[in-house]
């Protein structure tokens, strides 16, 4: 009983992100394979994506209080800076290694339409992949 309450609620929180969920795995995947290919381990690296994974999941808490516009756009701007961040690592990484900006290329209709989504988009896409999920659920039983 224990394992059905745990198998349960993993897949209601991934399901809450999916795509999110997808786009970290992806970026923790390439992580490996450029690991691999370099054999150097980038601890570093990895703890900031799992660090990103883990902000841009969350689920906000009910009694959030409403942001008047300064704190809006103080909020805005510490996320921006957090975006030109990892638009740096990745910049910096695929200039010092091609192998990473070919896995990058190849991958890019996968992590391109997560990263450039507006807010209704990503709902979109996360409600087409719910029902995808939900039609694979049904055909498998």
């Amino acid at each position: 009983m224990g394992e059905e309450e745990e198998e349960g609620s993993s897949s209601s929180s991934s399901s809450l992100s999916l795509p999110d969920t997808q786009f970290f795995g992806l970026l923790s995947n390439l992580l490996q394979q450029v690991e691999s290919l370099s054999n150097q381990e980038e601890v570093e690296l990895r703890s900031k994506i799992q660090a990103l994974g883990l902000e841009v999941t969350k689920v906000p808490s009910k009694s959030t209080p409403v942001l008047d516009e300064l704190e809006l756009a103080s909020e805005l701007d510490r996320l921006s800076a957090k975006l030109d961040n990892v638009d740096e690592m990745i910049s910096s990484a695929m200039a010092s290694d091609p192998q990473v900006k070919a896995l990058l290329s190849s991958t890019a209709d996968v992590w391109m339409p997560v990263i450039t989504a507006n807010s209704n988009e990503r709902e979109s896409l996360a409600a087409s992949v719910d029902d995808n999920d939900q039609a694979k659920e049904n055909s498998s039983k």
